[in-house]
């Protein structure tokens, strides 16, 4: 393992690490089309705004597991980069049984709040018997979602990403073949697409448990299961700003949403269809980025400053040119790309303004999850909370509501963009600030 963090050529240490992230999230991005497609299929447009309106909770459970998932793989890189191999087996083992016990308090609150939470993602009459179903069903399930982020992010600090790999496609899969038999076959509606989901994450996390036993320096022993404070302060303050990176997501979703639900079902169900196709993108960027993360927690621990900048480098070109090249593509079948969903005219014209619109700031969306992932690897917890409450919280709703107020439709529209490019710029005075304080360039 020390071979490969500290000797290993960057392009080679990056691939290995990071590859197996990006296959995961492609899989993870196959299912996400797939089930758009199922979805759409069905030719009901309140289904797929139902489905669309709640995603933001299935936002919300993955944020919750990125406290202790996101949070502890930070922690244990840097302990694993200064030889503590004591520490990364408390961490990990507390990070594990935390995320459980958290998991089944939130399933208890959001079933007894179910009526209002309901209200707060934007459901109506039409699209409410959708929304709730499958609400219900993922909240049932929640347990396996939050839970399935901690083994899965805190083995690849070992170099073990193939493993969660394995873990994320064969849930993936396992959901893909579920999804329209419970759609079509069993006629379950939205509650079968939930169900779908939940046995594919169940899936992913025996697995991931089972290849915990192969780490050398993790745990999951119960007694293993303590940490110091200062401990649990350095988990909490890259945890939570990166779980906040996720809420705030689910609240931009909710906002975004709710101001175009008042141009109808249509524009609420071209959105849905075009977060999912932007997806293609933004998930192989995720796993570029995420992949990287033990490679620059370890780095940073073992303060090897001219190795760690080499790597950042290679990191933002990495971002930088995925991002380019992808988005120009899509942006040429844009059209054509909506109308394998939906074929209606109304939401094959809304659609096609929304993706491009999206799309042109793609690179500056690369650049956004290399400062952030950077913050998160090295414990700057403030600069990564200032990242994770800009893009998708405040930096987006003023940008809806001010747009909104100018320029109607379109505004909500291009209201992500200019929140990208406000955020990117931010992001890069606080990198370049983050350089100074830690000595990366010496």
């Amino acid at each position: 393992m020390n071979d490969l963090f500290e000797k290993a050529p960057i392009p080679k240490a990056y691939m290995q690490l990071a590859l197996p992230v990006v296959l995961g999230m492609v899989a993870s991005m196959i299912y996400n089309l797939a089930d758009t497609f199922f979805v759409a299929q069905t030719g009901n447009a309140d289904l797929v705004a139902g489905i669309a309106l709640g995603s933001p909770l299935f936002t919300f459970m993955l944020a919750v597991g990125d406290i202790f998932g996101l949070g502890g793989s930070a922690v244990i890189s840097r302990a694993l980069g200064k030889h503590d191999y004591q520490q990364s087996a408390r961490v990990s083992s507390f990070c594990f049984y935390v995320a459980i016990a958290l998991s089944i308090v939130l399933t208890v609150l959001l079933l007894i709040f179910e009526a209002p939470i309901l209200n707060l993602l934007g459901a109506t009459d039409a699209t409410r018997p959708y929304i709730a179903d499958f609400y219900r069903v993922l909240v049932l399930g929640s347990t396996f979602i939050i839970v399935s982020l901690v083994p899965g992010n805190i083995i690849r600090t070992e170099g073990l990403a193939q493993f969660s790999m394995i873990a994320t496609i064969s849930g993936t899969v396992l959901t893909i073949i579920l999804d329209p038999m419970f759609l079509f076959g069993l006629h379950w509606g939205a509650s079968g697409v939930a169900f779908a989901n939940v046995l594919g994450f169940a899936v992913n996390t025996g697995l991931l448990i089972i290849f915990m036993r192969r780490a050398k320096s993790l745990s999951l022993a119960p007694r293993q299961a303590h940490v110091s404070r200062p401990a649990f302060k350095a988990v909490v303050a890259v945890g939570i700003p990166a779980s906040l990176t996720n809420l705030t997501q689910s609240f931009g979703m909710m906002l975004l949403n709710s101001y175009l639900a008042a141009y109808g079902a249509q524009a609420v169900a071209a959105m849905g269809i075009v977060q999912k196709i932007y997806m293609v993108v933004m998930m192989v960027m995720v796993g570029f980025a995420f992949g990287a993360q033990p490679l620059v927690g370890y780095n940073y621990g073992a303060k090897n400053w001219q190795r760690l900048r080499a790597i950042l480098r290679y990191d933002l070109k990495i971002e930088g040119g995925y991002a380019f090249v992808c988005a120009v593509i899509l942006i040429i079948f844009t059209p054509q790309l909506i109308k394998l969903f939906m074929a209606q005219t109304a939401i094959v014209t809304m659609g096609t303004v929304m993706l491009r619109a999206m799309l042109i700031t793609t690179p500056l969306v690369g650049f956004i999850l290399v400062f952030t992932t950077v913050f998160q690897s090295v414990g700057a917890g403030t600069s990564a909370l200032i990242m994770a409450l800009s893009r998708q919280a405040v930096l987006l709703g003023l940008a809806i509501v001010i747009l909104a107020q100018l320029f109607g439709l379109n505004g909500i529209i291009w209201a992500q963009p200019v929140a990208d490019v406000l955020t990117c710029l931010i992001g890069w005075y606080l990198y370049r600030r983050a350089f100074r304080n830690v000595q990366f360039n010496h």
